[in-house]
Parts: structure tokens; sequence; C-alpha cells
């Protein structure tokens, strides 16, 4: 990403081969936002567009969508529309605010929440708990473009920026935030500035992070869940508390590599047969569109376990997996079992010997336990 070429308009970049079109993390339009607020607070002036240089070297520029200055209150607001590009970003076309106030000399660039960011009221994440949920890199662009901004106008620096996002309590809910302990809105993310189309790197992001929550909470025993359904299976089947749940979607990798970093007593993998086939398989991103359930495979394991080379050749040839389970459940043979084991044992391979147990559920659409290992 270091070669993208500078975006004007806060309109994403091209990406390279790809097709698809970059966007900006709400860390970058929080900077935009607050360097053209204090741009006005200090000189009179809003900048439209207004630019800032990402961790990269990139300096975008975003058009401004609010303009307040109020000398009554000493304070300035500028806003910002999120622009997430290609990227199914729940945020895109979110109207990012920051407001700036002067303060005191010596008090340093101060955070708060306003409207629609979230508070943190859990240990585990790189916040204290009562900070605001904006993360350190965001942080440091903010403080550096303030900075800049003092110099360039005579400014001390010291100044309280409060970051809000309309609607921004309502799109968390579909969110890993309140599982978080992040209450009251979204989190201002980003480390580069940059959101790359389908990089999934917020969910990624925010499995570590729910790894990182659940290990401050005291919590000895994880699980790794596909969705909604195989979290129920869990907590049916071992009573987990929700802080224990992590919302893995195709990302087993993910999940598997972090925790080998970040040891606990016991990790537990749950989904659906077909997607559990694929890790047994070898692949450690589930996504149908980046992987497939192989037939051969599943017929391979049919056969391990007893199938005659009649079943074999039907599992070879089956629609999908679950009717290759289904063929097999009903000549006695073990297929659910065998690629829960195998499954077992690829997480184990990726885990590399840290001193985590695990084992593997494999479940049905309904949520019935097909296969353990």
């Amino acid at each position: 990403m270091g070669d993208m070429p500078e975006a004007k308009g806060g309109r994403g970049a091209q990406l390279k081969h790809t097709g698809l079109r970059s966007g900006w993390t709400t860390g970058a339009c929080a900077t935009a936002a607050t360097t053209a607020a204090y741009t006005a607070l200090l000189g009179g002036e809003f900048p439209d567009p207004v630019t800032i240089t990402l961790p990269r070297g990139q300096t975008p520029a975003f058009a401004l969508a609010v303009e307040e200055l109020d000398r009554g209150t000493g304070s300035a607001t500028a806003g910002v529309v999120k622009d997430a590009g290609d990227d199914p970003d729940v945020t895109h076309g979110a109207l990012v605010r920051a407001t700036v106030r002067v303060l005191p000399a010596g008090s340093g660039a101060v955070f708060r929440a306003g409207p629609g960011v979230g508070t943190v009221t859990r240990p585990g994440l790189p916040l204290d708990v009562g900070e605001p949920a904006i993360n350190p890199v965001p942080r440091q662009m903010i403080r550096d473009h303030v900075a800049r901004v003092a110099e360039a106008y005579g400014g001390s620096g010291d100044v309280e920026v409060t970051v809000s996002i309309d609607h921004g309590e309502e799109i968390a809910r579909s969110t890993w935030n309140p599982r978080l302990g992040i209450l009251g809105g979204l989190s201002v993310l980003g480390t580069t500035g940059i959101v790359v189309p389908y990089s999934c790197s917020a969910w990624i992001d925010s499995i570590r992070r729910g790894v990182d929550v659940a290990r401050a909470a005291g919590r000895t025993h994880l699980a790794g869940c596909t969705g909604s359904t195989s979290e129920k299976t869990v907590v049916r089947e071992y009573g987990l508390p929700e802080d224990a749940l992590l919302d893995m979607g195709d990302f087993a990798g993910a999940v598997l590599k972090y925790v080998r970093r970040h040891p606990v007593d016991r990790l537990t993998i749950c989904g659906g047969f077909a997607k559990l086939s694929k890790l047994a398989a070898g692949h450690l991103d589930l996504h149908s569109g980046r992987s497939q359930v192989d037939k051969g495979f599943l017929a391979e394991l049919a056969g391990r376990g007893g199938a005659g080379p009649e079943l074999v050749a039907r599992v070879a040839a089956a629609n999908t997996g679950l009717a290759a389970l289904q063929m097999c459940a009903g000549a006695g043979v073990p297929l659910g079992d065998l690629v829960a084991a195998e499954a077992r044992g690829q997480a184990l391979l990726v885990l590399r010997g840290a001193p985590v147990e695990v084992d593997v559920l494999c479940i049905d659409r309904a949520g019935n336990v097909v296969g353990r290992g």
C-alpha cells in the first residue's frame, strides 16, 4: 500500500490489480476533522478540503460536511463523511465530527467521547477503563496534526478533542463493541488510515481484542465460533459466559495464531460441519469465496472410517458436505468425528506447541453436535 497515489476530496484510491477502491479509517476521518477545526479556531477559516498525512506518508484530502465556529465557547467543530471505499464497512457514510476547544497551557491533547463514540468499561483493551474508545494510533495521528497546526498558527497545542459519530450508538450494536465492554457507541480505529477492501482487518482486530478482554477477565476456556448457532451450542455444552465467546466467523487462523501468542488453558472451536471440514483439510480462512469443501478429502476420511468403495465414491460425488455427512451417518461411518479430529490436528499444528488444550465441535444447521474431536 505504500505506493498508493494521493487521493483528493476524501475519495479512496484504486487498489492495484484488484479494481477495488480503498477507503479511509474512522481514525483518519477524525484526524481530518480535528485538523480543520483547530485550524479554524486559530486561523479563523476552515480549510476545505483539509489535507492530512497518514502514518505511511500518503496525503489524502477530505471535504468538510460540517463547519461550526463558536467564538462564545472558544470551540470549533468540523465533520467528515467516512468513505470506506469498496469495503463492506458498517461505518461507511457515517458523519465523523471533531470539536476542538483550547485548554490551559500544559494540558496537552485531551480526548473525550462525544455522542456515538464508546467508552471503555472493561480491562484488556489498549486503553484504560473510563477512556473514550479512540485507539492509540488515531490518538497519535490527532496529536501530531494538532502540533502541526499549533506550530503554523502560533497555538499552544493544548486542546480538548471531542470525537462524535452520528448514529454511532445504533451502528455499534452490529459490532463487537458491546461484547468487548465498549459502551455508548463505536470505536475510532485505524493503524494506517487506509481501509483495504475485504481485508476484514477490523474483524480480525476484534477477535484479538476479544481474547485480550477474556484473559483480563480471568477466562481460561474460550470458544471460537463461526456464528450465533455455534455460540448457542458451546453455551449449552460448557456454560461459557458471553465474554469467553469469540465471534470467529471465517477466521479460524486469526483465532489460533493470536491464542498461540496469548495462550489460555482451553480453546473450543465450534462451527458447521462443512466449514470445519475446510479447517480439517488445512484451510485457515473458511470463507466460501476463498476455500471450498473438498469432497475428495471427505471421501478419503470416510474410507479411513470404514466406508466401503461404493460409499467412498458416493461421498466424493456428493453435492454438499452435509449430504456426505448424512450418507456416512446412515452407514454408521463417523465422518463428523473424523472431521473434528482432523480439524483439531490442524489447530494444534498452528498452535505450535502452545500450552492450549483444544477440542472441536462440528454441528448441523440446527446446532446439534454431529462430530467431536
